[in-house]
């Protein structure tokens, strides 16, 4: 019998019974300010970038930084510095905390204003599962959607070092553990492709086009065992980005959809779903047809560099030791208090109030639903890019023409279901994509990696023993049980239609990985209300990568003199919805307001993407080959 937890805050209750069968340059600062980042990245494609190498990292040089950081020490006491400057930073997610951290060691007077009362930490937090702690046990822990820290990241690792930690030598970021493989799983009967990340073997020392080819055809027939062609036109394309200089890249790639550049219509179904769907929908929530292939590309070169073990911070699938807000969050905030950062969460965003020029104010409500008047010399707002806009007013969008361009940013949901189960069910160290699932699922077992914790003795009432947390990509296809869409369904059908599509590629070849009766219970992100009424809404949606979505993200710096806008949205050098963009973002903000205050503090390091020098030439010649409007030349068409 299920015992469901109903995300929504409702008590445990009794389910019915669970036998059903059943994730080239930075655009110009038009004010002046150095930003020193510029191209992009990708969340979870440890998946996708498994699907084209599966090879072990470690970690690699090449980074580059912000220019004006490597002159200046890391941190510093701000001497020098006039009386501590107040600055008022409008959002308690990564974002918000990262620009509050930056700015609190630099001798600035921070204030954080969260709307959500316990939404310290964004998308990024877990959160306890209501009315599910007994016996002097913590809650089970629930979360928006499982952490990913891939080796591609940079700026968030650097932060996760600064965060103290107990009996941590690198603070945070010892907390950080890595997986072995990842795994797609199929339906059908068909076997499920697993990529050991030890598969690469030794990489060559110099990554000639001919090189580069061999390795990606080589490690591609080993797993997909799609057609010859096939796996021959898809090496060609990438080494078609790979040379690609970064004109190239904003002028067409930004406008053609990965589709299209795979010409996946005259494509086998399994090339389809493995190499055009898979790396999309599943992990970004951005559909194939209309994802930018600048975007999704961009993902797969970071991931094969990482792989390679070349400019990586780390393995390629990282996740934490404990749950997020126990190994990540809770110290964070700790650290920031420490700091003389203030807090103020349940306190929304409500308007900013432009005049003479500059914020004078944010209007703010309490947590009783109070009026408040904000002020401070400096706005950071830190908010996700569908929150912030509904704060900007006519006055405030005339002022700048790139807020009013963030309108055209599209969001989608991609919502995160936790199931408790009786009995430890590893099913695989390191994230599963469930590729083939209509709801284009990715799950990943999260207990083994949390050895310091004894589940049942810690979590809930002592009868759960793992949590398999699952990512839901996908809310606008019907299902296999119902023939309903996730809006469509109710919360409780949600659950069961997961679980049903899991076991659809976990079951389908005879062992029973996933059982019913181990079903404990289940939580579902309470941001996600309506569901099964005519107006579903989600609170904490994603931004999505169509084509052209780059030429709307906005700079940190704004034309409103202090203003500045950080978060996941805002143009970095990674190009996609990630906690690492969010973290760069803030840096940028950072900078760009220390600019405007004339401040002599160590400016932020800002890192940037890995670029492999055996493939600058390739570019210096495509630039030139682009400037004459010729195509790339390995581009076979």
């Amino acid at each position: 019998m299920w015992r469901v937890t109903d995300g929504s805050g409702g008590e445990m209750r009794d389910g019915l019974r669970g036998d059903t069968g059943m994730a080239g340059g930075t655009q110009g600062d038009r004010h002046g300010t150095t930003q020193s980042t510029s191209r992009r990245g990708f969340l979870g494609g440890a998946v996708g970038g498994a699907l084209a190498l599966g090879g072990a990292a470690a970690p690699g040089s090449g980074v580059v930084t912000a220019p004006e950081a490597a002159a200046v020490p890391r941190r510093t006491t701000g001497k020098g510095r006039r009386a501590a400057r107040r600055v008022a930073v409008l959002g308690g997610g990564v974002a918000g905390l990262t620009a509050a951290h930056e700015l609190a060691e630099r001798g600035f007077q921070v204030t954080v204003h969260e709307r959500k009362p316990h939404g310290l930490g964004g998308k990024a937090r877990s959160m306890d599962v209501p009315n599910s702690a007994h016996g002097g046990r913590k809650p089970l822990p629930g979360e928006h959607g499982f952490r990913f820290i891939p080796g591609i990241y940079h700026n968030l690792p650097d932060t996760l070092r600064r965060i103290p930690f107990p009996g941590n030598a690198n603070g945070c970021h010892d907390n950080l553990v890595a997986s072995t493989e990842v795994m797609l799983a199929r339906t059908g009967g068909r076997e499920n492709i697993r990529f050991p990340f030890s598969s690469i073997g030794t990489p060559p020392p110099v990554l000639t086009p001919d090189a580069f080819l061999r390795l990606l055809t080589g490690q591609l027939e080993t797993f997909t065992r799609l057609p010859a062609h096939e796996i021959a036109y898809f090496a060609n394309r990438m080494l078609v980005f790979f040379t690609s200089c970064e004109q190239r890249r904003l002028d067409v790639w930004e406008h053609t959809p990965w589709w299209r550049y795979l010409r996946a219509d005259d494509m086998s179904a399994d090339y389809q779903q493995l190499l055009a769907i898979g790396m999309t929908r599943n992990i970004v929530a951005t559909k194939a047809e209309i994802a930018s292939t600048r975007t999704v590309a961009t993902c797969g070169e970071a991931f094969i560099f990482n792989l390679l073990g070349r400019g990586a911070d780390g393995e390629p699938d990282r996740v934490l030791n404990l749950p997020t807000n126990e190994a990540w969050i809770d110290p964070w905030v700790a650290c920031l208090r420490s700091l003389g950062v203030e807090f103020k969460v349940g306190w929304s965003v409500r308007d900013l109030t432009l005049a003479g020029g500059r914020i004078t104010e944010a209007v703010v409500t309490d947590p009783q639903g109070a009026r408040h008047a904000v002020t401070a010399d400096h706005f950071v707002q830190a908010m996700p890019v569908e929150h912030a806009r509904a704060t900007w007013n006519a006055s405030v969008r005339a002022a700048d023409p790139q807020l009013v361009r963030c309108d055209r940013l599209e969001t989608d949901w991609m919502t995160g279901l936790q199931f408790y189960l009786t009995e430890p069910t590893p099913i695989l160290h390191g994230h599963i994509n469930h590729i083939d699932t209509p709801w284009a699922l990715t799950a990943v077992a999260q207990a083994q990696y949390w050895k310091d914790r004894d589940f049942p003795a810690d979590y809930g009432d002592g009868t759960a023993a793992d949590c398999l947390s699952v990512d839901i990509s996908e809310w606008n296809r019907p299902g296999l049980l119902y023939g309903k869409t996730a809006k469509q369904c109710t919360r409780e059908e949600v659950a069961r239609e997961v679980w049903a599509q899991m076991k659809a590629g976990l079951n389908d070849t005879g062992a029973a990985v996933l059982r019913d009766a181990t079903v404990h219970s289940w939580f579902l992100d309470p941001a996600v209300d309506g569901l099964g009424t005519p107006h579903p809404a989600n609170d904490e949606q994603l931004l999505i990568h169509p084509t052209g979505t780059w030429f709307n993200r906005p700079s940190s710096r704004t034309a409103i003199p202090n203003l500045f806008l950080a978060g996941d949205y805002v143009t970095v050098d990674i190009d996609l919805a990630t906690m690492e963009g969010a973290n760069a973002s803030a840096r940028q903000a950072v900078n760009a307001l220390l600019d405007e205050d004339g401040s002599s503090a160590a400016r932020c390091e800002v890192q940037r993407l890995y670029r492999a020098p055996e493939f600058e030439p390739l570019k210096a010649d495509d630039a030139r080959r682009h400037r004459l409007g010729l195509r790339n030349a390995f581009d076979l068409g």
